[in-house]
């Protein structure tokens, strides 16, 4: 146990870390990700849920976490598939998170809560790593044809 509440005190040091590394570095290689998403694919993007009368708290906060998952994965591509990869698959770890911590917060089975709390850990060091790479490649000079 005292392992795994290191571990998890490490993973969210690295994570507040790359993300501070990742607000204070704007440069990005390309131009397209700053445009905001096309009319096009608004349509089919998910749109918020009311919510319904009598819906349970934990209820309300999965469907808000799995909205701003999936407004959060609906970034703007750049052609890049290593970059469009890292940034939809961060989106979707950190909604990943945040359900996670739903359990965590309103489960009551405690198999199931330390699952989340292990998947929290986990995807919290993915998401460092991924931030790593994607601040590599971003800054990465363009090789190739049409660059």
């Amino acid at each position: 146990m005292k392992r795994l509440g290191w571990v998890s005190v490490i993973a969210v040091f690295l994570a507040l870390s790359a993300f501070a590394f990742g607000m204070l570095s704007g440069r990005s290689r390309h131009p397209a990700e700053a445009a905001p998403p096309s009319s096009a694919r608004d349509v089919g993007a998910p749109q918020p849920q009311s919510t319904t009368p009598g819906e349970s708290p934990s209820t309300q906060a999965y469907r808000e976490a799995s909205d701003r998952m999936h407004q959060g994965m609906a970034i703007a591509y750049t052609g890049d598939a290593d970059i469009d990869f890292l940034r939809g698959m961060i989106a979707h770890h950190e909604g990943a998170i945040a359900m996670a911590k739903i359990a965590v917060e309103h489960g009551e089975a405690e198999d199931v809560k330390s699952l989340a709390r292990e998947i929290i850990a986990a995807q919290e060091a993915e998401i460092i790593r991924m931030r790593i790479l994607l601040a590599r490649h971003e800054d990465a000079p363009q090789t190739g044809v049409g660059s």
